[in-house]
């Protein structure tokens, strides 16, 4: 999941023209896309606040891991369970699907207990006017988020997903370049 990371930072320097002092917003599972999230916004110098349900929070080695690199970027990172003080100053807010593969026998407990961390008009109400809303695809519309804010004006996630095919193609052409020097 860092390409996917690498997608989402190009799409965030394009809508809003900066990385540095970004604030995003992940709600949902502290999952793979969180971890790679930790080192990404860490690297970048972003502001990054996970909200995730206790016990459902990203690795916390991986917190500690890139609250260090932070320290040197600017960056910060926040875990904040309650998802709509979470939301509340977010340029970005970033949702991916609660059950990741490998857990679907869980997945009727997470669909409770992930409830209140579902992207939807009512939660986005609470974040900034002008806050986007990103998810790394494919989304289970009606669980994590709805389908009225996927679709929505303030949604960004196609954005994200055409940016998603030029950042793999730039990885491969560099790791093609650099092949040649090995």
């Amino acid at each position: 999941h860092p390409c996917q990371i690498m997608a989402d930072l190009f799409t965030i320097q394009e809508k809003l023209g900066r990385l540095k002092g970004v604030r995003v917003t992940y709600v949902g599972d502290g999952n793979n896309v969180a971890n790679s999230w930790l080192f990404g916004a860490a690297k970048m110098g972003l502001i990054l606040t996970i909200s995730s349900p206790l016990g459902y929070e990203p690795d916390s080695d991986l917190v500690e891991k890139a609250k260090v690199i932070a320290e040197s970027t600017g960056a910060e990172i926040h875990l904040v369970p309650d998802p709509t003080q979470a939301v509340k100053i977010a340029d970005i807010v970033y949702a991916d699907v609660w059950t990741s593969m490998g857990d679907e026998q869980e997945r009727e407990e997470r669909l409770k207990v992930f409830r209140e961390y579902q992207v939807n008009e009512l939660l986005l109400g609470q974040a900034r006017p002008d806050t986007w809303v990103m998810h790394c695809l494919p989304a289970h519309r009606g669980e994590e988020i709805t389908s009225p804010v996927i679709d929505g004006p303030r949604s960004i996630v196609f954005d994200q997903a055409e940016n998603r095919l030029h950042t793999q193609k730039a990885i491969m052409q560099t790791l093609l370049k650099n092949s040649s020097e090995l």
